[in-house]
């Protein structure tokens, strides 16, 4: 990562370390801690950061901001390990394994609560631009998180679909983290509209990589368990692909029904021989090619500070995987 973004990086990360909350009850703000102190790319707030820079304003001015998107992403992501039955979050145990369910879901709301208490520290005249991007981008998470799960029941999603179902779920909330950005930093709605469309476009394929990873990634990296996806029988990318290339009817029959297999771990196997057998790992690293200039080029469209711009050009090239 460039050392302008590492250092965005680093500034976020004091910014999370210096959140000061009670000691008690401690099940409510231990987990809240632990979830925080768990590191990842935080690409979200570096977008929040960069989107206030895009405007000429010194990025840490938005800095309350940007730990307000992070607080909200690792709400969802809690949540969202619940739901998936989760149990390992960037190499360690998930919030409801190291504790119980009902604590992960009250933490979990700690930090909804939190991230707003973060967003409205900002000029008065902001703050109704900033709600309303937040909360259209809050509710539209959720809307996403439950096309996810209505998807595992349904054998006819369609790979348009599929992108919609990661909008919501995924690139909304890159989407409104620029903005918000944009919007401490001045932004006019041309402005706004713009990063916005950019920033939306760079999460789904972020989205599609994260797919690529979890089949063909390895877990010390991933920070997740391979093929978990498969293990919750998640309509993704490559699943959808394969069906779409499959030239009879009894081999889209047997990647149907390897998906529907009672035991995980065959489940797991029998998908990626599919996979592997369709060259979907090929097809994938196509896509997320494809997408990745699509979206680079929607940064020609935005107007603002050039070297921001070649920040954020950086920041797309090494979510693909192609800079250290």
């Amino acid at each position: 990562m460039n050392s302008h973004l590492n250092q965005l990086r680093e500034a976020v990360e004091n910014g999370l370390a210096q959140l000061s909350f009670p000691a008690e009850p401690t099940k409510l703000y231990e987990p809240i801690r632990y979830t925080l102190s768990l590191g990842g790319k935080r690409i979200r707030p570096i977008l929040t950061l960069l989107g206030a820079q895009l405007m000429g304003l010194d990025p840490k001015k938005a800095m309350h901001q940007a730990l307000a998107i992070e607080i909200f992403h690792n709400f969802t992501l809690v949540h969202d390990d619940i739901m998936d039955d989760a149990e390992v979050r960037r190499s360690l145990p998930t919030v409801h394994k190291k504790w119980d369910e009902d604590v992960a879901l009250l933490s979990g709301d700690g930090m909804m609560i939190l991230a707003y208490q973060e967003l409205f520290q900002a000029e008065s005249s902001k703050l109704p631009q900033l709600q309303s991007i937040f909360s259209k981008a809050a509710m539209e998470v959720c809307e996403g998180q439950q096309l996810d799960m209505d998807f595992a029941t349904r054998s006819d999603v369609s790979i348009d679909e599929y992108l919609e179902m990661i909008r919501l779920k995924t690139a909304v909330l890159l989407g409104a983290a620029a903005s918000i950005g944009a919007v401490v930093g001045g932004a006019n709605d041309d402005q706004i509209i713009s990063i916005k469309k950019f920033a939306e476009s760079m999460g789904i394929v972020f989205q599609i990589r994260d797919d690529y990873l979890d089949a063909f990634g390895a877990q010390s990296e991933f920070g997740k368990q391979i093929g978990g996806d498969i293990k919750e029988g998640k309509r993704t990318w490559l699943y959808l692909k394969a069906l779409e290339l499959c030239s009879t009817d009894s081999e889209r029959t047997e990647i149907i029904d390897a998906m529907n297999y009672s035991d995980p771990e065959k489940r797991i196997e029998q998908v990626l021989n599919s996979y592997e057998r369709l060259g979907i790992k090929d097809k994938a690293e196509e896509e997320i090619n494809r997408m990745s200039q699509e979206s680079t080029l929607l940064l020609e469209n935005v107007e603002g500070d050039e070297k921001t711009k070649e920040l954020l050009k950086e920041l797309v090239q090494f979510l693909m995987g192609r800079t250290t």
